[in-house]
C-alpha cells in the first residue's frame, strides 16, 4: 500500500468522525494507532515509523484547522499513555508523566506524534470528546464516560479495522428529565 493512500484515508476518516461528532474548539480527540496492523502485521510486532507518519498527515491538518487536539495514544508498553500539546495539558488539568515514547516502547505512532508537536508531553489520561481507534488499540479508556460508536464510510485504514466513537453527555433523571434537543442524537 502506498503511504500517500494511508494520509488520504486517514484525512477522509478524521474529516468524517469531525462532521458527526460535532467537536468544539479546544475538545480533545483520541487517537490509538497500530502501524503494524495498518501494514498487515500483527499489533506490536512489526512496526512502522512510514505508515504511522502518513497516517499522521492525514489525521493533524484537519484536527488543527477545526481547532481541536490530537491525544494521541501508547502503546501498553508505556499503559496507552497519551501525547499532548503541553497547552492542551494545561488546559484540562492533566498529570504529565515522566517518558518519551520510542517505537518499541509507546509505539510509532505515539513517538512520530511526539515529533510533530510543537512542545510535546505525556500525561496518564484524558477524556476525549471522540476519536479513532485504527487496528485495536483500545482507546476507550481516554473517551467521556458515554460513547456512542459512529460509523464512517470506511472502515479500515490500510489493513487495520477502523472503529470511531463520539461522546454525549450522561442522561440523568429519569422519565420526568428533559433533555436538550442537540444532545439527543
Amino acid at each position: 500500500m502506498e503511504y500517500s493512500e494511508l494520509t488520504a484515508q486517514a484525512r477522509r476518516a478524521t474529516e468524517e468522525l469531525l462532521q458527526k461528532a460535532h467537536l468544539e474548539t479546544g475538545d480533545l480527540f483520541v487517537v490509538g494507532c497500530s502501524s503494524s496492523e495498518i501494514m498487515g502485521g500483527q499489533i506490536g510486532h512489526d512496526s512502522s515509523m512510514e505508515a504511522a507518519a502518513a497516517v499522521l498527515a492525514g489525521v493533524l491538518p484537519p484536527l488543527q484547522e477545526q481547532g481541536v487536539y490530537l491525544a494521541a495514544q501508547c502503546c501498553e508498553h508505556l499503559n496507552r499513555a497519551i501525547v499532548l500539546e503541553r497547552e492542551a495539558a494545561r488546559a484540562y488539568g492533566c498529570q504529565i508523566v515522566a517518558a518519551i515514547p520510542q517505537p518499541h516502547a509507546g509505539g510509532s505512532w505515539a513517538t512520530s506524534c511526539w515529533r510533530a508537536f510543537r512542545d510535546p508531553v505525556l500525561v496518564e489520561e484524558v477524556r476525549a470528546a471522540a476519536g479513532m481507534d485504527i487496528g485495536g488499540t483500545l482507546i476507550g479508556m481516554h473517551l467521556r464516560r458515554v460513547a456512542v460508536p459512529v460509523r464512517l464510510s470506511l472502515d479500515h485504514i490500510g489493513q487495520a479495522i477502523l472503529l470511531c466513537a463520539r461522546t454525549r453527555p450522561p442522561f440523568i433523571g429519569g422519565a420526568r428529565a428533559v433533555y436538550s434537543e442537540g444532545e439527543t442524537r
